[in-house]
């Protein structure tokens, strides 16, 4: 009898730290985590001692329990020692979310590349009371819904500001190629792109550590989406790319810590998964699009799986991100449909 091999990852720690509490996960490494309001309800934050002071890689959102819990963890698990220094691994509000508060309130040092900075700095100071013209067309261009089109379009839309902290003048650029001292270890920062751009992820030198950010996640892929400020775009080639490149940095060793769900090791095989997903993914939209669809007509082929009110927004700007590869590659037409929606079909 021959023995199969073991071709999953490992999940070295079976169950998340509970609320105000942390996880050892490395000498000096405490792994907390903070509550999110919404499907997927929490994000991973990483504490590095720094002898006198720690590092924190990324905050949560901005709300006063998520301040009134990292008052709570910074007398118990951080032990009454201050937050020196944030690092923030890209702009989403579930990361930059309380970097404001730590530099206004704690006097904490803020590191994070250019463009994660300029985007949250500019965010915060957008605050919008009716929907933008520009994003009330780009949902119609997508085919969005016509229910949940006129629910949205009926709402306040959601300001980056309703949960990040306002952000001061000043921050330390990190960008790819440089190096960082934290928690005893030196880190070699390496930039992913396509979930979010110049997306910071820090590979430790000393050990077998790796800070992903949401760029690499363990059970989930990240939400790779295009939006009305560049409705163009392509994100998936990026992230592609940027998979292909971090990949070569990948150990079986590796443990991975992740903006959400587990840490895990077996970090080469997680990135095959994560590339070949979105090849299959591509795969069976050019064969969908034999026949013409919007891009919100594509859910079906993509994610083989009812969308969710709640999942709609997200697997809407996925969609958009597809679709619009394909056509970046030459492999798909569209042209406008009455309504304003694209309508994409495959060439030949």
């Amino acid at each position: 009898m021959t023995s199969v091999p073991d071709v999953s990852l490992k999940f070295p720690f079976e169950t998340p730290p509970e609320e105000g509490a942390a996880i050892e996960v490395a000498e000096g490494v405490l792994w907390l985590r903070l509550p999110l309001p919404m499907k997927l309800d929490h994000v991973n934050i990483y504490a590095l001692d720094d002898g006198d002071s720690w590092t924190i890689i990324d905050t949560g959102i901005n709300s006063r329990r998520g301040r009134a819990l990292w008052e709570r963890l910074m007398a118990g698990p951080l032990g009454g020692k201050p937050v020196g220094r944030v690092v923030v691994t890209h702009h989403h509000p579930d990361h930059v979310g309380l970097a404001g508060w730590f530099q206004s309130e704690h006097g904490a040092e803020l590191v994070t590349t250019r463009t994660a900075w300029l985007f949250s700095r500019m965010l915060t100071l957008d605050e919008q009371d009716v929907w933008p013209a520009e994003t009330l067309s780009y949902y119609r261009s997508s085919g969005m819904d016509g229910e949940i089109y006129a629910a949205r379009a009926a709402d306040r839309p959601f300001n980056f500001a309703d949960t990040v902290y306002p952000m001061p003048l000043g921050f330390t650029r990190i960008q790819q190629g440089d190096q960082i001292q934290m928690g005893g270890r030196t880190w070699d920062v390496h930039i992913g792109n396509g979930h979010a751009p110049e997306h910071a992820t820090f590979w430790s030198r000393d050990d077998n550590l790796v800070l992903c950010g949401d760029q690499i996640l363990s059970s989930i892929s990240p939400n790779i989406g295009v939006y009305a400020t560049e409705p163009m775009a392509d994100p998936l080639a990026d992230w592609l790319e940027a998979c292909e490149r971090l990949s070569t940095l990948a150990r079986a060793d590796h443990l991975a810590l992740g903006g959400h769900k587990l840490p895990f090791q077996r970090l080469p095989l997680r990135m095959r998964q994560l590339i070949d997903n979105h090849h299959a993914a591509l795969e069976r939209l050019a064969e969908a699009l034999n026949e013409p669809h919007t891009a919100a007509d594509c859910f079906p082929y993509l994610f083989k799986r009812k969308i969710g009110g709640g999942e709609y927004g997200l697997a809407l700007v996925e969609a958009v991100a597809h679709v619009n590869h394909l056509f970046h590659k030459g492999e798909v037409e569209r042209w406008a449909r009455e309504d304003g929606a694209w309508l994409y079909r495959r060439k030949g």
